[in-house]
């Protein structure tokens, strides 16, 4: 059996956060989430995904504090799982690869859901890193700072 290789030590902060989240499995779960699944056969109906590969994400995702696994809202012997402070901080995770995909994965034309405000109806702006003053950055406008050991 290949052993995962973990990043939770890393001085890199994408790194662990990949280590976090686990997999492509995880952060459809977590998009589910913010479109408001929250009981298991929501997120399997949705995902269509196995019974025991959706328990291990749900599981990791509560270990990691992402999800919360709470008494159903309805008062029955249910669990159901909400999203922590921690989770919704992946929002713009979650908004960027969207942005990313509408951008990238569909021909012009092409049918996708779209995510939009719901005060309004209309679509939202796409993301923009911008440096402390505001100015829109590009990825050769930035550097890393390495962690030094002594």
């Amino acid at each position: 059996m290949v052993t995962r290789t973990r990043f939770d030590d890393s001085d890199c902060p994408v790194a662990r956060s990949v280590d976090a989240i686990g997999d492509w499995w995880s952060l459809l779960i977590v998009r589910d989430a913010f479109d408001g699944s929250r009981r298991f056969g929501e997120f399997q109906r949705g995902l269509g995904v196995a019974k025991n590969i959706l328990t291990a994400r749900l599981r990791a995702l509560v270990a990691g504090g992402v999800l919360a696994s709470v008494p159903a809202s309805d008062g029955s012997a249910y669990r159901e799982y909400v999203l922590t402070p921690k989770g919704e901080a992946l929002f713009p995770v979650i908004v960027a690869l969207r942005q990313w995909g509408e951008a990238h994965f569909f021909a012009p034309g092409e049918e996708h859901s779209r995510l939009v405000d719901r005060r309004d109806g209309h679509r939202l702006r796409a993301l923009e890193v911008q440096s402390a003053d505001g100015r829109p950055l590009r990825p050769d406008d930035t550097t890393v700072h390495k962690v030094t050991t002594r």
